[in-house]
């Protein structure tokens, strides 16, 4: 696809909205984000900001006129009101990529897939999950497999737990650590020798703009599995943040259990806490996603070594010492 071409990010708030709209920027793209409001201090990054609301689809519509690709990256934050939001969100992308002739690219997620896909998962496995939010994401893609049906085309990008240095709505950043925090103690969620997947978010985004590089030559619905941070012991990430605080002055952290009893104690009076516990199930259990036909298409994953990683996260998220 020929650089120059105008691209609509939905969801630039977020980690990955922000960070694909960015690094398409930077690759040549002219980036348009649709915002519900716009601060006077972003309007020096070179992405042209316009005012609308996702769950209108007359506004994403006008929001993506002259558009060649529709980012949907949207999501009701802190997981609250998925099951109100989620899908009529991605209905006004869909409506107003069928009236530009717009491709589609999806931020997927691991949630489509129940224990019978597990533990390494290919791109065609059957998804069949057991959560309500999984359902959601499963029928996301159906709409959008129907849409690529209709002579859409569709890009959809499966990744692990998401971290990275602007993006504080992930468990890395709630569950883990705290954001604008001398990092002191570091709460693990899973248990020794239960792996877990985690994606870079440049690596996500720079995965992005280099399949639509490629976008001619991939099916009309296109799916793809990254492998990302693959966590084999369980506790691979913990001891990088603990090598990377150590490194930098901010002493050695002490490693706790996370405190999953206490979400259960809230999760009745609180729904972002009782959409976390529904996910739990995650770090119970290994669930690694098999990248071969990314590799196959891109000759390699664009991947960012750990200790990296997790040094920008946290110098992103104000947990090391200045200076």
């Amino acid at each position: 696809m020929a650089m120059k071409q105008t691209v609509l990010v939905l969801g630039l708030g977020g980690g990955v909205g922000g960070e694909t709209a960015r690094q398409l920027h930077a690759a040549g793209w002219q980036v348009r984000a649709m915002q519900r409001e716009i601060a006077p201090a972003q309007a020096n990054d070179g992405i042209v900001r316009v005012r609308g609301d996702a769950m209108n689809p007359a506004e994403v519509l006008a929001a993506a006129e002259g558009c060649a690709v529709i980012v949907h990256a949207v999501n009701p934050p802190g997981y609250r009101r998925w099951s109100e939001r989620v899908l009529p969100m991605l209905d006004s992308t869909i409506a107003a990529a069928r009236q530009v002739h717009a491709s589609i690219v999806l931020p997927g997620t691991v949630y489509n897939y129940g224990p019978d896909a597990f533990p390494f998962v290919a791109e065609g496995a059957a998804q069949r999950p057991l959560t309500r939010k999984g359902g959601i994401r499963v029928e996301m893609e159906r709409r959008l497999q129907a849409f690529s049906r209709q002579d859409g085309r569709v890009v959809i990008v499966r990744a692990g737990d998401f971290f990275g240095p602007q993006a504080a709505n992930n468990w890395f950043a709630q569950g883990l650590i705290k954001p604008d925090r001398a990092v002191r103690t570091i709460y693990n969620p899973g248990r020794a020798g239960v792996g877990h997947q985690w994606s870079y978010l440049p690596d996500v985004a720079r995965t992005v703009v280099e399949l639509l590089k490629r976008a001619d030559s991939l099916d009309a619905f296109a799916t793809f599995h990254m492998q990302g941070h693959w966590d084999a012991s369980g506790t691979q990430m913990v001891e990088a943040i603990r090598r990377v605080v150590g490194k930098l002055g901010g002493g050695v952290p002490r490693v706790a259990p996370f405190p999953w009893w206490l979400l259960r104690f809230v999760a009745p009076f609180n729904e972002t806490v009782r959409e976390m516990m529904e996910m739990r199930y995650l770090w119970q259990e290994p669930v690694r996603l098999d990248n071969a036909r990314l590799v196959a298409t891109l000759g390699t994953e664009p991947f960012t070594p750990l200790d990296l990683a997790v040094e920008q996260t946290l110098r992103g998220l104000h947990c090391l010492p200045t200076g």
